[in-house]
């Protein structure tokens, strides 16, 4: 199997073993200085691509770790409590450490992205249109790719370092991590996008790389970040309305193009002729068989898959996300009391997109009625329960052997159109405009309802008992704006669940802690993980800055409150 994928002809950027890539060159590589065409140039703008995909099984840019198991979507998983206990420490908000490698690892994999970007940007910087005409198509590349990786981090930490292609590599450790706040960041993130969406291409001749509508859709994520103002503890204390227009005019420069839903839900997470489809907006593509031993294989969700067909039951959905996804007799959501019980399946009518997102036992693996799931394929049901996350894996013969590991090359999903789509829904509420934004959502129902096709048992029955309606005014809800609001976090949550995105939300909303310490009260009689569990306001909302990159500024670096 072979596909578009960025692979880099000369190790350009290379890694040393010690994690300082910010002031260590490797060897055998080309120089900076030494770039003198066009073809060479070409090596520095696939290194920074090249990036997106290099995440490691316990450094995942999925954020499935930092989105998910840090929320109320999944549990750590594994083989228990110190199985990656690092995890643990994370899910629960308890003895949560500087000094923790993963914290460590994370940062320095973003940090590699933003200086291949950078050191990419200084070489295009020597050249003109006339020496190289795609000289602006790949700066603004470049500059996305630099914004993303630039929006990751500051959504970890918040507080960092922010280095363009004007500082030299030897003076990275000099730039303190408080020069700029978090709006002033963002704004520079915003830039980077902005530039992008003015100097891409509608399309690009090759899969993979970014194009405009791309650029719109990160710009429009960045502006809704930075709309929600934070003080110094992190706390939201407004909602900026110039802001919300921003995200409305990129989201509508996304919606205006040829990108449109899948008509099935299942397509975005399937593999072959559905990837790369035409609701990915940008996605990181994975390889075999290229002739570089395994291939280009994701690693980063290569734990999430379960014992029974793999290795190693990481990333349990959480039966608060399972109960969420239960539908009241009218076919929406029960927005205030879902967590009172538990689903039950041969009862309760439920939103196919749970069994698009969420596999338990008896029902079929992947879409294959003839695999069934079984308790057997996870590890630790009294702590993790039987359910297992289905959107990123694939079907057993797709895997590719990692030993003891399984690893494929399914297209990992950076940003569709259902996420622009709302966070456009979200922007007009947050202006009043609520009515504006009511069939926006229900778009997304729509498209909810009609993806049960390919959710069958063996005898042909579906899977579960489907039954999602539109939300129609007066008669399964009142539309106003405190109730349109609640709505759309909900429909985001069940959008876009376990694809790292709902500890984020959680956090520009302003509620983490009201969500968290109420999904811990729920959980804690049955999950013996939760006993100590809470969360702290100011201090958990973001990670400690790494005890390590502070070693490394020689103290110039400004722990984050609360560690």
């Amino acid at each position: 199997m072979r596909k578009y994928v960025y692979q880099v002809a000369l190790m350009i950027l290379g890694l040393t073993s010690c994690q300082k890539q910010l002031d260590v060159n490797p060897k055998a590589t080309l120089n900076e200085d030494q770039v003198s065409t066009p073809e060479q140039v070409e090596g520095f703008v696939i290194a920074a691509y090249s990036q997106l995909g290099n995440d490691e099984i316990n450094r995942a840019f999925s954020m499935y770790q930092y989105g998910d198991v840090r929320a109320d979507d999944a549990y750590k998983g594994g083989g228990g409590i110190s199985d990656g206990d690092v995890f643990h420490f994370m899910e629960t908000f308890t003895n949560s450490r500087p000094d923790q490698w993963n914290y460590d690892g994370i940062w320095f994999n973003i940090y590699v992205g933003i200086r291949r970007a950078n050191e990419g940007l200084r070489v295009l910087n020597k050249f003109t249109t006339v020496d190289f005409p795609l000289l602006n198509t790949r700066k603004a590349e470049l500059r996305l790719l630099r914004g993303y990786w630039y929006l990751m981090v500051e959504n970890l930490f918040k507080n960092i370092p922010y280095i363009d292609e004007d500082l030299p590599a030897d003076r990275y450790k000099l730039e303190p991590n408080d020069r700029y706040t978090r709006d002033q960041i963002l704004d520079k993130i915003a830039a980077d996008f902005e530039f992008a969406a003015q100097n891409l291409p509608a399309s690009q001749p090759q899969i993979g790389r970014a194009n405009k509508y791309a650029a719109y859709a990160f710009l429009a994520k960045t502006r809704l970040f930075q709309a929600y103002k934070q003080d110094d503890k992190h706390g939201v204390t407004s909602i900026d309305q110039q802001r919300l227009q921003q995200v409305l005019d990129a989201s509508n420069a996304v919606l205006a193009s040829g990108y449109k839903l899948q008509p099935d839900f299942a397509n975005n997470f399937t593999t072959g002729s559905f990837e790369n489809g035409q609701e990915a907006i940008l996605s990181v593509q994975f390889s075999t068989n290229d002739g570089a031993g395994r291939g280009r294989v994701n690693y980063g969700d290569m734990l999430t898959v379960p014992q029974g067909i793999g290795c190693c039951d990481f990333k349990k959905p959480s039966q608060n996300l399972v109960n969420a996804f239960r539908t009241s007799a009218t076919g929406v959501p029960l927005l205030d009391t879902y967590s009172s019980q538990n689903v039950d399946f041969s009862n309760n009518t439920v939103d196919p997109r749970l069994d698009h997102t969420v596999s338990r036992p008896g029902v079929p693996w992947k879409y294959d009625p003839t695999r069934v799931v079984t308790e057997a394929w996870s590890r630790n049901i009294p702590i993790y329960g039987t359910y297992n996350s289905i959107k990123e894996n694939v079907s057993p013969e797709e895997f590719i052997n990692v030993a003891p590991f399984f690893g494929n090359t399914k297209a990992r999903i950076l940003i569709r159109l259902a996420d622009v789509m709302l966070f456009k829904a979200e922007a007009l509420i947050e202006l009043g405009r609520h009515q504006e934004a009511l069939p926006i959502i229900n778009e997304i129902r729509a498209r909810a309802a009609k993806s049960t096709a390919k959710l069958v048992l063996a005898n042909g029955q579906p899977t579960s008992r489907y039954n999602v309606q539109p939300y129609i005014q007066g008669t399964n809800i009142d539309w106003t704006q405190d109730n349109a609001r609640k709505a759309l976090r909900f429909e985001r949550r069940l959008e876009m669940a376990l694809e790292g995105e709902r500890f984020f939300d959680l956090v520009r909303w302003g509620i983490a802690e009201q969500v968290m310490n109420g999904f811990f009260a729920v959980e804690r009689p049955a999950r013996s993980i939760f006993q100590t569990a809470r969360f702290t306001k100011g201090r958990d909302e973001y990670l400690p800055i790494p005890q390590n990159q502070i070693f490394w500024s020689e103290g110039l670096y400004v722990q984050n409150p609360g560690y």
